[in-house]
């Protein structure tokens, strides 16, 4: 049975049945492993926003460019990821200081198109409304819609995606409702241009700097990871990006979902919270051993 992503408020449920009740799996739980398939759409949602696109694309934090570095940009999104939903205060202290560190480079220049600053609270408030709408669309597609309670609940524990950082707690949406208002808002401020939709293309389809496999198994790799980037995108973002859809790639979408569901549901959980089981104790080693943490 294929699995249709519909696009809803965070405030509406029970148009999609969940396939048991009573669940406590969470994307910090059983469902970590398959967030990653959504990393590029969520990349593409991010940088939807000028300030955002043109902050990272001009970056002067060479590791921290997902473009040349992606595996340890990858690294550091999944551990912050981690920090913020399961990190003690220790751990959130010392990562905020690392990324404030790099955060401090990101300013425009009077040759910026736009201007931007990492330290600005509402970009920032951007990309944590992002990342928590990316968590409730892998929970929906992988379990099904939460009960009113466990949406709350999820809600509210998204808030640490902003205020590990410097999004005050205030800003953050009162509940859903709100939520859904503030990101319909935001959306009038989403806007792909040429260049920053030259740069997300790659990220999009998988194609790595560094990584080139033979000729069909390379289109088959950008096929497959275009297919699931698209397939995680709101259509707005679709558009911005002009990545084709239809009923067919709809349907094709739908098939590798559930067929990764079954798996995952199968899966040994320590597979399933794979890498985030490990990004804490890694982050401890680095500040154990002096290492960098971004």
């Amino acid at each position: 049975m294929s699995m249709t992503i519909v696009e809803r408020p965070i405030g509406q449920t029970g148009r999609v049945p969940a396939r048991r009740r009573g669940w406590g799996a969470t994307v910090d739980d059983g469902l970590m492993g398959v967030a990653l398939l959504a990393g590029p759409a969520n990349v593409v949602m991010q940088l939807a926003r000028p300030g955002v696109g043109y902050g990272v694309k001009e970056s002067k934090v060479e590791g921290g460019r997902v473009d040349r570095h992606p595996v340890k940009r990858a690294r550091t999104t999944f551990t912050y990821l981690a920090v913020a939903g399961r990190g003690t205060e220790a751990q959130k202290a010392a990562f905020r200081r690392a990324v404030n560190g790099a955060h401090a480079q990101v300013r425009s220049t009077a040759a910026s198109p736009v201007e931007y600053n990492a330290f600005d609270k509402d970009l920032q408030m951007w990309v944590a409304a992002c990342l928590y709408k990316g968590s409730v669309d892998i929970q929906r597609m992988f379990v099904g819609e939460m009960d009113d309670e466990t949406a709350d609940k999820h809600y509210l524990d998204g808030m640490t995606l902003g205020t590990t950082l410097q999004v005050p707690a205030e800003m953050w949406p009162a509940d859903r409702a709100a939520f859904d208002k503030y990101w319909q808002e935001q959306l009038d401020k989403v806007h792909i241009d040429d260049t920053i939709r030259e740069y997300l293309y790659p990220i999009a389809v998988g194609r790595l700097r560094g990584l080139r496999l033979p000729g069909p198994l390379q289109r088959l790799h950008e096929d497959i990871t275009g297919l699931i980037t698209t397939g995680f995108l709101p259509e707005r973002f679709r558009a911005e990006m002009r990545l084709p859809w239809d009923s067919q790639r709809q349907r094709r979408f739908d098939r590798l979902i559930g067929a990764l569901r079954m798996a995952n549901d199968v899966a040994p959980r320590a597979v399933r919270q794979f890498p985030f089981n490990v990004l804490l104790k890694d982050l401890d080693w680095r500040i154990r051993t002096g290492r960098p943490l971004v």
